[in-house]
């Protein structure tokens, strides 16, 4: 193991399958494929081997690997000739990557904590060098990508990040075709920053206009900003870049540790706030505000932050528009009632926050045909400071 380790560091993720084959064999291990997810989370694809084949793919939603992906869990499969096959979850974090299905003439303690420790490791091999190579990216995408989406997905966070305290995870669509949709989340100390930003229109104006918003957001946020701050940066940089257009959006810094919540309201749907399995009315009501890129036209209209108390358990969700108005052939809204009931009960029946969101995109994907006309983010985050003193306490 300790040379595997070794020979990572100056891997690139295409060496990744030869690697693992010359030493698998001294860990226990009679066969190893690794599988990543591609981008609307539908197949595992196998990493390609040194003939380059990368046919192989799993369903997410009707495979036993699908099923450890889904429930980021282990799965065990036996064969007819006695055989086993372990899958296990390839996770960064709380960021799910895909899933290592290992063969094992039998299993034990020690084999399932090499293969626990493998999975680990090729997570770390396709986060830390998929930033410099392209093999990852290529393997993840069904299709070819429109610009201002390659420009916008450049910019975006992992998908779900996490601490004891606190969980955020989110998805958009169409992952390949969009315009001017955008998330953001990230950890400050005690604080998590979450964000959502809508650009005027679907085109490559779109693309750069919540680029340069998420762009200056990171800066402000960098720099020691406030949530003040980091509206007006964002108002002035787009107004600055891009005069004729504008872009909604809804920012919010959660305090970890009490749950004390800052947010602002730019012109944006309000979030949504689940209490247990409920709908608190109103939460996130506010007086409408100016969108940004037009603050600077009307200094005379203060951008105002507004506080909240959440309790244990409480999940903020955070949508555009695209989401509520997807409609169907014959005309259905997909609608606000049918979105928030899907969350709510998907997380009673115990789902995380990732998988509902990955099967709630697809459920807007199917209702619209494929098609979606605007794009269509989401963003729920929770604070479960009680799994914080589970951590702490060992209890």
């Amino acid at each position: 193991m300790n040379e595997l380790v070794q020979a990572f560091h100056e891997l690139a993720p295409e060496d990744l399958p030869e690697l693992l084959r010359r030493h698998y064999s001294a860990l226990g291990i009679t066969g190893l494929t690794a599988y990543c997810a591609d981008l609307r989370q539908e197949y595992l694809i196998a990493l390609p081997d040194s003939r380059g084949d990368s046919s192989q793919r799993l369903p997410i939603d009707s495979s036993l690997a699908g099923w450890a992906y889904r429930t980021v869990s282990a799965r065990i499969a036996e064969s007819d000739s006695g055989a086993l096959t372990l899958w296990l979850p390839v996770i960064d974090g709380v960021e799910r990557i895909g899933v290592l299905g290992v063969q094992v003439p039998d299993l034990n303690a020690v084999i399932l904590n090499r293969c626990r420790a493998l999975a680990s490791l090729i997570a770390f091999v396709l986060i830390s060098k998929g930033t410099h190579s392209d093999s990852y990216a290529n393997l993840q995408r069904r299709q070819s990508m429109k610009l201002p989406a390659e420009m916008v997905w450049a910019f975006l966070p992992p998908k779900s990040i996490g601490t004891p305290y606190v969980t955020s995870s989110a998805i958009l669509e169409p992952a390949y075709d969009l315009g001017g949709d955008a998330f953001d989340h990230a950890l400050l100390g005690d604080v998590l920053h979450a964000a959502v930003i809508d650009a005027m229109g679907h085109d490559l104006y779109a693309g750069l206009t919540s680029s340069v918003a998420l762009a200056a957001c990171r800066n402000a946020r960098r720099s020691g900003g406030e949530l003040p701050r980091i509206i007006d940066t964002i108002d002035h940089t787009i107004h600055e870049a891009f005069p004729d257009r504008y872009a909604t959006g809804v920012f919010l810094h959660l305090h970890r540790t009490t749950g004390q919540l800052s947010w602002a309201n730019c012109g944006h749907p309000p979030p949504i706030l689940l209490r247990r399995r409920d709908v608190i009315p109103g939460a996130f009501d506010s007086p409408p505000e100016l969108p940004l890129g037009l603050g600077p036209t009307r200094p005379d209209i203060p951008r105002r932050i507004h506080s909240a108390q959440l309790e244990p358990g409480d999940r903020v969700l955070c949508y555009t528009d695209g989401v509520v108005d997807a409609r169907s052939s014959d005309g259905e809204l997909f609608g606000e009632e049918r979105f928030v009931d899907f969350i709510l009960r998907a997380t009673a029946a115990g789902e995380p926050a990732f998988e509902v969101l990955r099967r709630l995109v697809h459920a807007i994907l199917d209702h619209q045909q494929h098609h979606l006309t605007d794009d269509a983010t989401v963003l729920l985050f929770e604070w479960h400071p009680t799994k914080a003193l589970t951590f702490t306490t060992g209890r």
